[in-house]
């Protein structure tokens, strides 16, 4: 089977069959090109499109009977030899581009073709393909730059001027090869990462100004263009709903984990969700300028985060080509013989060191992507490999960030179902979890209130003021209402107790600086959370610390049931941050995990900052790390990794040295050739960067 389905919605009114496919042979793409063709001229099909990087196909039927025609084609009536056939214009392609089969392919050429060739055309190939590289070495010397593209541009025109042409075709084929396999590689990295987190959508029902849909290219979307997004679909762009209701999970953007309502004005942003029913939205950004957008550009900006490990083995590179140009040198004073010392110039100690380096972050990054973790750069790999202490925010992070409220406490002289309408009427007006936990819970109960109140204050991190009646309305935690509104909430002092040691998270009413009411709020932890501590105290992490806004014994409560025994109660986020740079002025190298607004200082402040996927958009934005599954069972992955990575770029670099010394010592003493040194040296290079591709794996 050439083709397979890997996701299709079938059709519903005027909406057409839309299917997802993919290959499972290599692809071109003139083949892609191919597929498409053929496949436009079948009745029923309103739409196709094919990308041979990810060698997928999606196409669009008017019925179930095309869709059937469509998969019955691909299986038994297109012509795949015929369109995967290799043609000149193919091999230009291939040479061209950032594949490695182009340098394959080179390679083939090299040992079957080119010995066919006259001697003179074999002296004119060799010198072409050796030219791009002699102009990039030139050109680093006009910059004042000594380094590897000077040595190999130094040694090609050594063995031209001995006209050693064999050898400079092997040199350039080698040479080539290597920066295909490093093109490729960070290419394909790259797609990993971002595929792990961007927007599935290609096209989008479009309305026009009759009332009509019409089903159209996502990239054809432009501002102030009016989309119709139906539950189940993902909205692709952010905008303002024009008309309808929905209800969207915003989990992807801001971290709330029950969906909101969303009507004529409300906004919306890409890569959310719309759970149920259907809204038409006024595009005010597409593509770049979307909020998912921009929490996917860390991940492009990764290759300019080096670690210092991979900055340090580079710069060492480049320092020993000096080197490697004395030796050169030396080697011909006392020898007087030019092929001994183009045989020194064929071997340099930064090839190798240069490509397996960065090599081996990308495989490590890629692998990452695998296990859904996203990481900014190589450097945050080596900051996790080095991190001794793990600090953990509670509430959606160690805690599923789905609270639920499991009773609600009534002061003397006020009535409970008084006190929950009260607090839904204050909460109702904020997107965070808790408020969303208590106006589901008055809802459920059927509890309806009027708007009676003033203005609601959202005071950060602390809690909500308002007035009704004419009285001074407080809700927020024990330490809002105890130290800065001056409440005394002794009344609740066993039911403060009793709830706190279960490890329930408290809300507290009061009224005209009273106690009026509690609401009891269960956070569960995430099942994983205990045994991904365990797992992290036995790679290496000697302290685990867990940071909340709760009182004390709730505190106490989940950190026990976490396996910590490290804690730090009632923290506001400023706090939190704080704490981060005490722990780092101390020595400590920090690795902070968190999921929401209050912990971007945090996040900020540590060695390497750890987003949830499930956080909001602003923590994933100022973190290093981005844990894209929301399980923390990713820390252990992310420790994995980072560990074998460092290991992995350490030992390439001692292997590196150690054979390209003795092919040094072989050419300067032992008279080793040109061609044998240029072996040798390119396939050790090469060696080490198959070594550095290699999938990371460990125990699970």
């Amino acid at each position: 089977m050439k083709f397979e389905i890997v996701h299709e919605l079938g059709a519903n009114g005027r909406h057409p069959w839309r299917v997802r496919g993919r290959y499972n042979i290599p692809l071109t793409a003139r083949l892609a090109r191919a597929v498409c063709r053929e496949l436009a001229k079948m009745p029923g099909i309103t739409g196709v499109c094919a990308n041979p990087l990810t060698r997928k196909i999606l196409f669009f039927a008017d019925t179930l009977a095309h869709r059937d025609a469509v998969i019955n084609y691909l299986e038994h009536g297109f012509d795949w030899t015929k369109h995967t056939r290799i043609t000149a214009e193919e091999v230009e392609e291939l040479l061209t581009g950032e594949s490695p089969a182009g340098a394959f392919i080179g390679i083939a050429r090299f040992f079957l073709l080119r010995p066919l060739l006259p001697p003179f055309w074999r002296m004119i190939v060799s010198t072409a393909s050796a030219v791009p590289f002699i102009m990039k070495g030139l050109r680093a010397i006009g910059k004042g730059r000594l380094n590897a593209d000077a040595l190999d541009a130094s040694a090609l025109l050594v063995s031209i001027l001995m006209r050693d042409y064999r050898t400079v075709g092997m040199l350039t084929m080698l040479l080539a090869l290597g920066e295909a396999l490093e093109s490729w590689t960070r290419q394909t990295s790259m797609t990993s990462l971002i595929e792990s987190l961007a927007l599935n959508v290609d096209t989008v029902w479009k309305l026009d100004g009759n009332g009509n849909e019409t089903n159209v290219p996502l990239g054809q979307i432009k501002p102030g263009d009016i989309v119709v997004v139906r539950d189940g679909a993902a909205i692709p762009v952010d905008g303002i709903v024009e008309s309808g209701n929905a209800l969207v999970n915003q989990a992807s953007m801001t971290g709330e984990s029950i969906p909101v309502a969303r009507e004529r004005g409300g906004s919306v942003f890409a890569g959310t969700i719309v759970e149920a029913g259907s809204i038409t939205v006024r595009v005010s950004e597409i593509g770049e300028g979307t909020r998912l957008h921009q929490v996917l550009g860390f991940i492009r900006q990764s290759e300019a985060e080096k670690s210092s490990l991979e900055a340090q083995y580079t710069r060492l590179a480049d320092r020993v080509v000096p080197f490697t140009f004395g030796l050169a040198g030396l080697a011909l004073l006392f020898s007087q013989n030019l092929a001994r010392a183009a045989s020194v110039l064929l071997v340099d100690y930064s090839c190798a060191i240069k490509l397996a380096t960065p090599l081996a972050v990308l495989s490590a990054m890629r692998s990452g992507a695998k296990h859904g973790i996203a990481v900014k750069g190589g450097k945050y790999l080596e900051a996790v490999r080095k991190a001794d202490t793990l600090v953990f925010d509670k509430t959606g992070t160690l805690t599923s960030a789905k609270p639920a409220v499991i009773d609600i406490i009534a002061a003397p002289g006020h009535e409970r179902r008084e006190i929950l309408r009260t607090m839904a009427c204050l909460e109702e007006h904020f997107p965070h979890p808790v408020s969303r936990a208590i106006v589901g819970k008055a809802i459920e109960e059927g509890l309806h209130h009027e708007e009676e109140h003033a203005d609601v204050e959202y005071v950060v991190a602390h809690g909500i003021v308002s007035t009704m009646h004419g009285q001074r309305l407080c809700l927020g935690s024990r330490h809002y209402l105890e130290h800065d509104e001056g409440v005394d909430l002794s009344v609740f002092g066993e039911d403060i107790a009793r709830e706190s040691a279960m490890g329930h998270s408290l809300l507290f009413l009061s009224e005209a600086g009273k106690a009026a009411g509690m609401a009891v709020i269960a956070d569960p932890l995430r099942p994983e959370a205990k045994k991904v501590i365990k797992a992290m105290r036995g790679l290496g992490i000697s302290r685990i610390i867990m940071l909340t806004g709760d009182d004390e014994r709730t505190a106490r409560a989940i950190a026990h049931e976490a396996g910590i025994t490290e804690f730090m109660a009632q923290v506001l986020p400023r706090e939190k941050g704080e704490i981060i740079q005490r722990l780092e002025a101390a020595g400590r190298k920090v690795m902070m995990v968190g999921d929401g607004i209050n912990d971007r200082a945090a996040l900020s402040a540590a060695s390497v900052g750890v987003a949830m996927g499930d956080g909001t958009d602003l923590a994933r934005a100022v973190a290093n790390v981005l844990l894209v599954q929301p399980n923390l069972e990713g820390l252990v992955a992310l420790r994995h990794v980072s560990v074998m990575s460092v290991a992995r770029i350490r030992h390439n670099f001692i292997a590196a040295i150690a054979l390209n010394s003795l092919y040094l010592a072989g050419a300067t003493f032992a008279g080793f050739s040109p061609a044998l040194c240029a072996a040798l040296h390119n396939l050790t290079t090469l060696g080490l960067a198959v070594n550095a591709i290699r999938p990371y794996q460990w125990d699970e």
